[in-house]
């Protein structure tokens, strides 16, 4: 199966027919020039993913050639080739586009592992790239879009159910989108242009709870001091949303209960009897069966609630939508400016575990947007957490004190088959060349 197509640029022959070999040998499909200028025509007709190019060329130089193929293809992914390799040549290759450089003279076996990881680079920028044209296309219209097959079918349920006024329950982990799904069941419904009122039921004492959502009326209580209308009466002909609606206690359980039996109330402090017509969606981080047995959570108002289940999947079982979420986050919060998520970025971030679901993932991109102020999204603007399993995975690649010994050793070998000469270089006696030789099989 045929990979990228590859454009490599060297005023050397005979360099250029030995990449053209490594590159066809590894399924590229490689094209080669000696005079830059041609390569750069070449480049105006098809589109190459990688670039390889010489930086001492004529009749212009690698970094000029690398401006030009930018204008004209800015999605190639391009490498910098150098027999003349520096820092100061490095910096200024990266900071003329390209994604990175290497030294010659190099095996077939370091220019392939290069390649390889250019090319992984390459296609997960364009996964990012897309994932930013989708998320235009889809987020734009208000929509929850997921690749999950599970979020898939509960937002078919939410459409399917948007048009009735059953009451939702809505169950799932701390910062798993439980409100954004309830704010997409009402904007699907006949409701959509009346209020969505939202009730965060833990964060009202339970003191204030009563006064809060049904309303009040001025002397009702120390500290009302004008008639205040309740969070159901200003959300009339809409939706109200529970949020965390096990923390309620249960003599409010009661309270609820006569109110969602026929949607009437009073005020406060008031004899007169109110009606109003919402629909309720309500969600929990709690294990509803669990309260229920225990009796912290009333049966006949669980019932009253839960017309329909919905049970929201963590981020962890749905790793395949984070591309996108993250992607949604930069958009609103950087609505004014293109930036990007690097591809490194990325892959951390779907290696990650998100304790925290969707919130925590939408904290850390909020924070990493600080930190950007080269319009892209490093690793490093990462919280060290995230990075934590990665650098773990990255120890117990690194080699033994053993085997980098050995290697240095089959190294001065190969290029000084002489014992007497390879010992002098490593600095070590011939006895302990020998020695050393035969504890690792050299």
């Amino acid at each position: 199966m045929n990979k990228g197509k590859v454009l490599v640029i060297d005023d050397e022959i005979n360099i250029l027919k030995v990449i053209e070999l490594s590159l066809s040998s590894q399924n590229f499909l490689p094209e080669i020039f000696n005079n830059p200028l041609n390569a750069l025509k070449r480049a105006q007709e098809i589109f190459f993913d990688m670039a390889f190019i010489d930086l001492k060329m004529e009749p212009i130089d690698g970094l000029q050639t690398l401006a030009q193929l930018k204008k004209i293809s800015p999605d190639t992914t391009t490498v910098l080739m150098t027999a003349h390799g520096s820092i100061e040549t490095a910096v200024e290759a990266i900071k003329g586009g390209a994604y990175d450089y290497i030294t010659k003279p190099f095996t077939h076996k370091e220019f392939m592992h290069l390649t390889e990881r250019v090319f992984e680079h390459h296609l997960l920028l364009k996964e990012v790239m897309g994932l930013r044209a989708q998320i235009e296309e889809e987020y734009g219209n208000g929509e929850i879009i997921s690749h999950n097959f599970q979020m898939r079918e509960i937002l078919k349920l939410g459409k399917d159910i948007a048009e009735s006024d059953i009451p939702v329950l809505i169950e799932g982990e701390s910062g798993t989108g439980k409100e954004m799904l309830s704010r997409f069941i009402h904007n699907n419904s006949k409701r959509s242009n009346n209020p969505f009122g939202v009730i965060n039921c833990a964060a009202i004492p339970e003191s204030l709870f009563e006064s809060e959502v049904f309303g009040h009326v001025k002397g009702s209580f120390t500290g009302a001091l004008k008639d205040r209308i309740g969070r159901f009466e200003m959300a009339d002909q809409g939706t109200v949303f529970l949020d965390e609606v096990g923390e309620i206690t249960k003599p409010m359980q009661v309270k609820l209960l006569r109110f969602l039996q026929n949607m009437e109330f009073e005020r406060v402090g008031e004899s007169i009897t109110r009606k109003v017509n919402v629909r309720i969606i309500s969600a929990t981080n709690r294990n509803v069966d669990e309260d229920v047995k225990s009796g912290d959570f009333r049966e006949d108002f669980y019932y009253r609630l839960s017309g329909i289940r919905i049970k929201l999947p963590p981020l962890r079982e749905r790793k395949e939508d984070i591309p996108q979420l993250a992607e949604y986050f930069i958009k609103k919060y950087s609505a004014e400016e293109e930036i990007i998520i690097s591809p490194e970025a990325l892959k951390l971030l779907n290696e990650y575990n998100w304790p925290g679901n969707i919130r925590e993932l939408e904290n850390v991109i909020k924070r990493a947007l600080v930190l950007a102020k080269d319009k892209i999204i490093k690793q490093e603007y990462l919280p060290h957490e995230i990075y934590q399993g990665q650098e773990k995975q990255f120890s117990s690649l690194l080699p033994t004190l053993d085997e980098v010994d050995k290697n240095y050793i089959i190294e001065v070998l190969k290029k000084h088959s002489n014992p007497k000469d390879a010992a002098q270089i490593l600095g070590i006696s011939l006895t302990t060349l020998w020695r050393k030789r035969k504890e690792y099989k050299i």
